[in-house]
């Protein structure tokens, strides 16, 4: 991505406080035409290829005992906790299972549980613009889930009950993807993934690490649309993240 095309994104994400219109460029638009604008901007996402000197990433394991797919499967069962009751379906992920960077979230919400996938409506459509910011695409680069697999009633926070009986999932899933990064996005997510009970704004700004991976914290999208304030903020996380995956 050139350094115009990347300022031009970057006018995207601060439209909120430039323009006080937090939705303006997102409403109405799908993830499909969202991506088609970017590209009208002039640009594209390069990620999906393996940079020079990089070995190929391998595929988390398809089968026996402790696979990828046996821990889909698994979750997708799962009645561990209350929140089964009320599900629609389990959330379990999106994006590629190769992908080098993992974003985490905190929980589904209404959206969610309807399509079965994480961070979809304008927050989705948001962080696809903040990871194609950074040259990564939720199809090629990028996987997505969140801490809880289930929709929270009313969209309430997790409870830390919840949290215990799902986190296993997430620690398989980070085991099985191995992504070269995380991205925690919400003040669960970053929590959880840097075992602190220190408000989100103070844990983001710095590196952390969750059993050797990089981890970067920042605010959710959906905080961010509501929080025009923030976006300087996030961008600046976005930047921290570009320099771990480039090996800076």
């Amino acid at each position: 991505m050139t350094s115009g095309a990347r300022d031009r994104l970057a006018r995207l994400l601060r439209q909120q406080a430039e323009l006080g219109a937090p939705t303006l460029f997102l409403e109405g638009m799908t993830r499909t035409e969202v991506m088609a604008r970017l590209r009208d901007a002039s640009t594209r996402v390069e990620s999906a290829s393996v940079p020079a000197g990089r070995p190929p990433r391998p595929r988390p394991a398809s089968e026996g005992p402790g696979g990828y797919e046996e821990l889909r499967t698994e979750a997708l069962s799962c009645v561990a906790c209350r929140l089964h009751q009320g599900r629609t379906q389990v959330v379990f992920c999106d994006g590629s299972p190769q992908g080098r960077l993992m974003v985490v979230g905190e929980a589904p919400g209404a959206n969610e549980d309807r399509t079965g996938l994480p961070f979809v409506g304008q927050a989705g459509k948001l962080l696809d613009l903040m990871l194609a910011a950074i040259d990564l695409s939720r199809k090629d680069s990028v996987y997505i889930c969140n801490v809880l697999k289930c929709r929270p009633p009313g969209n309430r926070n997790p409870q830390p009950d919840e949290i215990e009986r799902c986190a296993p999932f997430l620690k398989r899933q980070i085991d099985a993807v191995r992504p070269e990064a995380i991205l925690a996005v919400g003040t669960f997510a970053a929590q959880w993934l840097t075992s602190s009970q220190s408000a989100l704004g103070k844990l983001r700004g710095s590196l952390y690490s969750y059993q050797g991976v990089p981890v970067v914290v920042t605010y959710h999208p959906a905080a961010l649309l509501r929080n025009r304030g923030w976006t300087r903020a996030t961008w600046d996380d976005l930047q921290l993240l570009r320099t771990v995956l480039d090996g800076g």
